[in-house]
């Protein structure tokens, strides 16, 4: 076999076949192909599509290409759930402690931001001494002791997809749906969780700019997820704003907290209901989605989930002193505030843009080698749909340089567009994708 070969048939259209795929895989991991060839391979593929066969070869092939975790002393249906990237995304913090107090295994490994998306990872090392390395008999252990788990993936899970993707990102072959599938659930079923539920993110903050492409990418990858035989589903969900109030990691800490106390923002909260009822779906936990979400409703009203995060805290090393005082996490030493120069309603606030002010305060990476400021940060007043008067506050800007705090004042000045009311309300959630089909709300 030739990878000459495997890259004309793929130029002129042909199916890759299983063998083409795991040979090009297994031996560009090792070193064996070089890069001008994977990248004319991966062009050629960005240009005729790869159908559901091909996809989930692909996937196989990169899972077969390093370490697995097996999850399977975990007692109980393991759930997971994996968010495509945005702006104030906080969910897992909520989420997880949530479903962890109905008694389901909330099992996940996540990664680091890079660019104006968030980091599970960054935002839980606000917390002093929450420890994200776990080794694979901890995650276990944690797991069936608390039915929760956060941690950073294992260095040698897929690491063809690690190669693959620094290649297709120098290459102008990222935006494909297969190998964007492909690169995800890639890393989400080398976990041994039982189910998997995607938050596909749509809008000015996501990858997924419109409905269309979002849809397309969810139908993908529960696809490959459901042919792996893993029970997969995925929501798509607004990313045209930033999710919740805070956009920043100490700040979004504060805000799962404070949520979990029952006093977060009510678009959060509420995307956390919808995901969590499906994941007690999924989970055999419930019969009906009214019943999932009174059971979640409960764990706040109870403290349940609050007192959940804080075991999981306490379990990783964490100072649970951090969660019950909030003002012991990171903070910058400049807060200013943003006012309105105009009167009316918020008609949009680009969720991407908004990421980017965040970035320029340290909140986030340029690369992956770029040192974070946990402090810095964003926290809205005033989002989409809300009545606003001159003067009136639309954001703080948390800082500790405050040239910078000042230069990203303005920005978000103008980045809140105000004017007439919108004439139809925004939507938190678009649809359902599962195997067997889509449902849009």
């Amino acid at each position: 076999m030739r990878i000459y070969d495997i890259i004309k048939g793929k130029r002129d259209g042909e199916e890759l076949t299983t063998e083409e795929i795991n040979y090009f895989v297994e031996n560009y991991t090792n070193g064996q192909i070089p890069d001008y060839q994977i990248s004319a391979l991966f062009m050629a593929i960005f240009f005729n599509k790869m159908n559901k066969r091909e996809t989930l070869d692909l996937t196989r092939a990169m899972i077969n290409s390093g370490d697995t975790v097996d999850l399977s002393k975990i007692k109980g249906i393991k759930v997971d759930k994996h968010s495509t990237g945005g702006v104030g995304d906080t969910t897992t913090l909520i989420l997880g402690p949530m479903v962890a107090a109905c008694g389901v295994p909330f099992v996940k490994m996540s990664g680091r931001g890079l660019g104006h998306t968030g980091g599970t990872l960054d935002k839980l090392e606000s917390i002093k001494g929450f420890k994200v390395e776990l080794t694979t008999d901890e995650f276990i252990n944690n797991s069936n002791k608390i039915n929760i788990s956060l941690c950073s993936q294992t260095a040698n899970i897929t690491p063809a997809d690690k190669k693959f993707y620094s290649l297709r990102d120098v290459t102008a072959t990222v935006e494909n749906i297969s190998l964007i599938a492909s690169s995800i659930m890639s890393k989400k079923l080398a976990i041994g969780s039982d189910a998997i539920i995607l938050d596909v993110k749509v809008g000015s903050g996501a990858f997924m700019k419109n409905i269309d492409d979002a849809i397309r990418l969810a139908e993908e990858m529960v696809d490959i997820g459901t042919g792996y035989g893993r029970e997969t589903i995925a929501l798509i969900t607004n990313m045209d704003e930033p999710l919740g109030m805070a956009v920043g990691n100490a700040l979004e800490v504060k805000e799962a907290i404070e949520t979990l106390k029952g006093h977060g923002a009510k678009d959060l909260y509420e995307l956390c209901l919808q995901l969590g009822t499906r994941l007690l779906l999924l989970s055999k936990r419930v019969k009906d989605g009214k019943e999932g979400r009174a059971i979640l409703e409960e764990t706040i009203r109870s403290k349940a989930a609050y007192n959940k995060f804080i075991e999981l805290v306490k379990y990783q090393g964490g100072d649970i002193k951090y969660i019950e005082n909030v003002k012991l996490l990171p903070k910058a030493n400049h807060i200013i505030s943003v006012e309105s120069h105009k009167k009316g309603y918020v008609k949009s606030l680009n969720a991407e843009e908004v990421g980017k002010c965040a970035l320029t305060l340290g909140a986030g990476r340029e690369t992956m080698a770029s040192v974070i400021d946990l402090s810095a940060g964003i926290v809205l007043n005033k989002k989409v749909d809300d009545k606003v008067d001159i003067g009136d506050t639309l954001a703080y800007v948390h800082a500790n340089d405050m040239a910078k705090a000042k230069e990203v004042r303005e920005k978000l000045r103008n980045l809140y567009i105000i004017g007439d009311k919108n004439e139809k309300a925004k939507k938190l959630v678009y649809g359902l994708v599962t195997k067997n089909g889509v449902e849009l709300y």
